[in-house]
């Protein structure tokens, strides 16, 4: 797999943020290099039958368009879920080639670089996301790396039982 460096060029906060979040999506990426189209596709964890390569790095895609269009700039959510299939980004995933997943991964988040670095980390999110509670982007950005980085520990888990490839 390839090493992705977690060494911020500068050490002012947002600085570290965005280069922490970015190597948590880079290492997402990075977990998923030569895996197979059938293997990306493959559920090997019977209690989690939505869990699949393809299928994590489609919420990861998914998870930052809500919080970043949905919660932060207040935009209607498009996202794939419905009441009736909250997780449907992950039960779709296995529709679309892995590359795919990962291009349009990787393409939203330079959209989304370029919304963080138009923006105060101090900026309130359009809408509420509990009781009443609008945060700001500092913390989206603290969350999303640390959403992205549980999800870099399953698809540890999964690449290292599909092909036997463990990384850093």
């Amino acid at each position: 797999m390839t090493r992705i460096d977690d060494t911020p060029p500068a050490w002012d906060e947002r600085t570290q943020l965005t280069t922490f979040l970015d190597y948590a999506r880079d290492t997402a990426r990075a977990k998923c290099e030569g895996v197979s189209a059938e293997n990306a596709r493959k559920t090997l964890l019977p209690g989690s039958p939505l869990m699949t390569m393809s299928g994590v790095i489609n919420h990861l895609r998914w998870v930052e368009y809500y919080w970043f269009q949905v919660v932060f700039l207040g935009e209607e959510d498009q996202g794939p879920w419905t009441e009736e299939d909250p997780d449907r980004e992950m039960r779709i995933a296995v529709d679309f080639p892995l590359p795919q997943l990962l291009d349009e991964y990787a393409e939203q988040s330079a959209q989304y670089r370029e919304l963080v670095a138009g923006n105060s980390l101090d900026t309130k999110t359009k809408r509420a996301v509990r009781d009443g509670l609008h945060v700001d982007l500092r913390w989206i950005l603290l969350h999303l790396t640390e959403e992205t980085a549980r999800h870099n520990g399953h698809l540890d888990i999964l690449r290292e039982m599909l092909d036997g490839t463990t990384g850093d």
